[in-house]
């Protein structure tokens, strides 16, 4: 998982306080500095990057997406220009069928039912999952990322997130055997942190790259 450290409109001080209650976030947050959240454009645009990254390295997947930006010659690619784009092409560059597929769906959706930052502003975190879920190819998973990496909310908490999981295992020591219990035991920990789960998240990500 790639961390962007970028500007956010809430005071940092507001989520390393409310984070250091808990002794484990508390030396992740002072091991790892300021960790940001913030806003992008184009959350269409980001959902398609999404769903090509999944089930990815970080290198594999960075070199796709630059393949991928390189068909629009390096710009960023509007919603027709995606459904346009043969499934032939996409695989030409390393997309499955089915991700080649997913992307046309996300791109159709965004032409016939709106896909606008605007619009998705305006939604809260839940609408905004049930609004994207049903698009075939996209996921609670998908979009809790959309939700945190692009339209930049600040208390996204993604329990069946794998980086998150064996994070939890490894610092809170819960018991991976039982998944059902595992999730149970990681969504109670995470009570704590609201409303800043995000950078929790965040957090817990880097200590995986450290």
């Amino acid at each position: 998982m790639v961390i962007e450290l970028l500007t956010t409109s809430v005071h940092l001080g507001m989520y390393q306080k409310k984070l250091g209650k808990d002794k484990v976030l508390k030396r992740l947050i002072k091991e790892h500095g300021e960790i940001k959240v913030t806003k992008k454009k184009n959350a269409y645009l980001y959902l398609c990057l999404s769903i090509l990254s999944q089930q990815l390295s970080t290198k594999v997947a960075r070199v796709i997406k630059d393949r991928f930006l390189q068909l629009y010659e390096g710009k960023f690619p509007t919603p027709q220009q995606i459904v346009d784009t043969p499934v032939t092409t996409f695989r030409g560059i390393g997309f499955s069928n089915a991700k080649a597929s997913y992307i046309h769906n996300v791109a159709r959706f965004a032409m016939e039912q709106g896909m606008e930052d605007k619009k998705l502003n305006k939604m809260t975190d839940d609408e905004v999952i049930d609004y994207l879920v049903p698009i075939k190819g996209v996921g609670r998973w998908t979009v809790e990322m959309l939700l945190m990496f692009t339209l930049g909310r600040e208390d996204v908490f993604a329990v069946d997130d794998l980086g998150i999981q064996n994070a939890m295992v490894n610092l809170y020591g819960i018991d991976k055997t039982d998944k059902k219990k595992m999730k149970a035991d990681m969504m109670q920990i995470a009570e704590a942190w609201k409303p800043f789960r995000s950078y929790a998240c965040l957090h817990l990500w880097r200590s995986l790259n450290n």
